[in-house]
């Protein structure tokens, strides 16, 4: 057993933070689940400094539960290790104040270690890092952001029995148009929009450009490049929970299902990711007049080869699913092209030195560590092997994308192809891997026994 912060956070920093805010009386230590559930205490201000000096013990089942938090045996993190405990570290960096709370409250980001201090390997943001590691092994750093679609609805359900697009919090306007890219409408929701972003400041994160979507009530939110693409995943996790918590204060719930109004559009959680060198370029950046560089294709090559058994972490959900349907804005094929947002991976344009490429099919539910994690090692194994991506998609992505690499039509296939993919347990590590999976094949079991409302529609009266 070790005393020593394997994460490398000092008491330093506890003490620090509590002399610079002598108004937090409590402190939320959360860690992050496969499916991206932020799990954890609430711990009173006295009892910062010992979590940064002991850690604080945790059951090895938290991170064996499924979506409802009940525990999925089949993970091995339950029984089968008499649900001992392990060690959650703080993260370095990642105390910081709540905005908005009565009585005022922090929040710190946690990750799980056994009890020697080796990190527990069922936790997401280690599936991450090992492969960080990797690419620190050939020299390249890893950069990126994601973007954040949701939507804001009303706490009530319509008439129908249907969520509804949440009212404007300034005047109570109802709106039930799609207003994509409208201004006059961002300005209803100003007092919530303008409490996010004083949250995304105290958390140190740079939230930028607010969009009204395509959709009613949906929105996008926008995030600042990241050298570091730990940082990335986390500053979505902590936005997402900034939004949750200023929606609820303003009387709206902030929804991220992928699709949760079936006549709209869903929501995404794009990726945007380059890679560095250890001089700071970037190397998916081309030279003028010289074309695509190599290392540039190989990665989308490598990410289109892995899609199809990956795609599991980037629709995690039955709901994720309904996302994927023709000219919906997300992709249904492993297509790729330049400037053109019908493709599943996306060369934007713009200036060289920001190359880059957005990874467009995971719906904001999926947990954006593994997200990360799989799609670096899909990046890895097209450099790797020197994959050839195909022919670029110009003009309708959504037509049939003859030749090239599938993915699955549906999530029990998803499952299937996730639970045999050797690249899929490379990529998170074999007892994340089982973790994730196993999860996800509860959740469909937990699905697949449910009577639906729309089971008594169809069938009641009929059959």
């Amino acid at each position: 057993m070790t005393n020593t912060c394997p994460s490398g956070a000092t008491l330093a920093e506890a003490e620090d933070f509590l002399a610079a805010h002598p108004e937090i009386e409590a402190v939320d230590i959360v860690l992050h689940d496969s499916n991206g559930i932020g799990r954890g205490k609430i711990i009173r201000r006295h009892e910062l400094p010992s979590l940064y000096k002991s850690g604080r013990h945790m059951p090895i089942s938290i991170l064996g539960l499924d979506i409802c938090g009940e525990d999925v045996d089949e993970t091995g993190l339950i029984w089968d290790q008499g649900d001992g405990d392990l060690r959650a570290w703080p993260i370095p960096g990642t105390l910081k104040v709540l905005h908005n709370t009565t009585p005022p409250r922090a929040e710190v980001l946690m990750s799980l270690y056994e009890l020697d201090g080796q990190p527990m390997t069922s936790d997401p943001r280690h599936a991450l890092q090992r492969q960080v590691d990797a690419f620190a092994k050939r020299g390249l750093k890893p950069a990126g952001a994601f973007e954040l679609e949701f939507f804001l609805l009303a706490k009530d359900r319509g008439p129908d029995g249907k969520v509804r697009p949440a009212a404007d919090v300034l005047d109570g306007r109802d709106s039930h148009k799609t207003e994509v890219y409208s201004v006059d409408h961002l300005h209803g929701m100003l007092p919530l929009f303008s409490d996010i972003y004083a949250a995304a400041g105290k958390a140190g994160i740079t939230a930028e450009t607010m969009i009204s979507e395509y959709a009613p009530g949906q929105y996008e939110l926008t995030l600042h490049y990241r050298e570091d693409v730990m940082q990335a995943a986390d500053d979505l996790m902590r936005l997402k929970r900034i939004v949750r918590a200023q929606a609820r204060a303003h009387g709206v719930v902030a929804c991220f299902m992928a699709k949760p109004i079936a006549d709209y559009a869903g929501s995404g959680m794009h990726f945007h990711v380059s890679l560095m060198n250890d001089k700071g370029d970037n190397v998916f950046a081309e030279k003028p007049n010289s074309g695509w560089t190599d290392t540039l294709l190989h990665a989308l090559g490598g990410l289109r080869a892995t899609m199809g058994e990956a795609m599991l972490v980037f629709a995690p959900h039955l709901n994720s699913w309904r996302r994927f349907a023709n000219q919906s804005y997300a992709p249904v094929s492993t297509s790729w092209g330049v400037n053109n947002r019908s493709v599943a991976l996306r060369v934007p344009a713009g200036e060289v030195k920001a190359r880059r490429i957005e990874h467009r099919p995971s719906g904001v539910d999926a947990n954006p560590y593994l997200v990360a994690a799989t799609v670096l090692a899909g990046i890895l194994h097209g450099l790797a092997n020197k994959m050839d991506p195909g022919p670029e998609t110009t003009g309708n992505g959504y037509a049939e994308d003859e030749g090239g690499p599938t993915i699955p039509r549906d999530w029990k296939s998803a499952i299937e192809a996730a639970q045999g993919s050797e690249f899929l347990k490379a990529a998170l590590g074999e007892d994340m891997h089982r973790t994730f999976t196993a999860v996800k094949a509860a959740e469909y079991a937990r699905v697949a026994r449910t009577i639906s409302e729309v089971d008594y529609d169809l069938y009641l009266h009929t059959v």
